[in-house]
């Protein structure tokens, strides 16, 4: 009977050691490399994600991967066989993300990209029931590009976006937002995110004389083309993605990007929101904890992806929790199950509600237009 009770004991002590098991986190950005105005102030933002859930402890497991889709790929694969995690936050861009999703999907192991293709989430399969993401899909930003376009007397469009999934995916779904709002796209380029020159590009948009020029880039990249057709004289409209809503675009792009437009997370301009915008509350509590960690106007809609990503995991981690512990892929597969459960939970960027058939979750809500004013972000009315 002692022997017995001894046992019984132990069992307690041991799920009660179980119980408060740490969940670990694993986090791939692109810190370095030509994304890096897009991972700096992610991995900023990581460091203010909450340590706590539910009364479990958080580990973070912070990687960089310099930009690079085989790096992303390594990170992945070493956070889920080295660190053990429970999810994994990242990666930055839309090529690394997609690349990962093999690597999350065969440890089933959850994963909030940071990354805007709807390529990374739909349509929903085997392979990507394990993958959400945070940034608004591309046809959310292309409607609102086309549609104030459409209202600004635009007529045709040059497009010159990135030689990668990014650049695709932004003309696919530009070209259908194009198309109902009866917009004639003239001329069509790509260059890679490290290319110094776009001259042959340039000459190509110039030539078609289009009354509005979208660049489907993001991070400081996007401005070459920009600067490039001002210094060949181009004076029609310029539009960006939601891809450049960070400080160091208007940095590098100076003069050059001055009356731009581009569509935008609300919380790129949280103060200037009516009082009345769903988003402004949540967005202005992330604005107000990345600013008090790193100064005045240093945050970025990039930084706010990580957040929201943070967000929907606290969201998520009570309710796995009550199923299964931490380190185990019955905590993973509650995990995933429990993101896919997400209602009404405000973000930075918007209001989430996650389906079977939805692993973004929001609606128009989370876009607002923006543009650039004397090197500073205006709400466009």
């Amino acid at each position: 009977m002692k022997l017995n009770k001894i046992l019984t004991l132990l069992a307690a002590a041991l799920a009660s050691a179980a119980a408060f098991a740490d969940i670990n986190v694993g986090v791939t950005v692109s810190a370095t490399g030509p994304a890096a105005s897009l991972g700096i102030p992610e991995k900023n933002t990581v460091a203010l994600m909450p340590k706590t859930i539910a009364g479990q402890k958080i580990n973070y497991i912070v990687l960089d991967d310099a930009s690079d889709t085989t790096a992303a790929v390594a990170n992945a694969r070493k956070l889920i066989t080295e660190h053990k995690v429970d999810i994994i936050l990242g990666s930055t861009t839309t090529p690394n993300s997609l690349a990962m999703i093999d690597a999350v999907s065969e440890s089933q192991t959850p994963m909030i990209s940071m990354a805007a293709s709807a390529r990374i989430v739909e349509p929903q399969d085997a392979k990507k029931r394990w993958v959400f993401k945070t940034p608004q899909n591309d046809i959310q930003m292309s409607l609102a590009i086309a549609e104030h376009m459409a209202n600004s007397g635009v007529k045709t469009v040059a497009f010159i976006g990135f030689a990668d999934a990014y650049g695709e995916g932004w003309f696919q779904e530009f070209s259908k937002a194009a198309e109902l709002k009866r917009l004639r796209i003239v001329a069509s380029e790509r260059y890679a995110r490290n290319d110094t020159s776009v001259t042959g590009q340039v000459l190509k948009l110039m030539s078609a004389q289009p009354d509005a020029v979208l660049v489907a880039g993001s991070g400081t990249p996007a401005a070459l083309p920009q600067k490039s057709l001002k210094e060949r004289g181009y004076t029609g409209k310029f539009y960006q993605t939601h891809g450049v809503a960070n400080a160091d675009f208007l940095r590098v792009g100076g003069k050059d990007v001055e009356g731009t437009y581009l569509p935008a997370g609300p919380v790129l301009v949280a103060s200037q929101l009516p009082a009345s915008h769903p988003v402004k509350k949540s967005a202005a509590a992330y604005v107000a904890a990345y600013e008090a960690a790193y100064g005045a106007g240093t945050v970025s809609t990039f930084g706010g992806h990580a957040w929201d990503s943070g967000v929907l995991m606290a969201a998520a981690v009570p309710a796995a929790l009550k199923k299964a512990q931490p380190g185990t892929p019955a905590f993973r597969a509650a995990l995933r199950d429990a993101l896919e459960q997400v209602k009404e939970v405000p973000g930075a960027h918007g209001i989430f509600n996650m389906s079977a058939t939805d692993h973004l979750g929001l609606d128009q809500r989370a876009r607002v237009m923006v543009k650039i004013e004397n090197g500073t972000w205006k709400l466009a009315q």
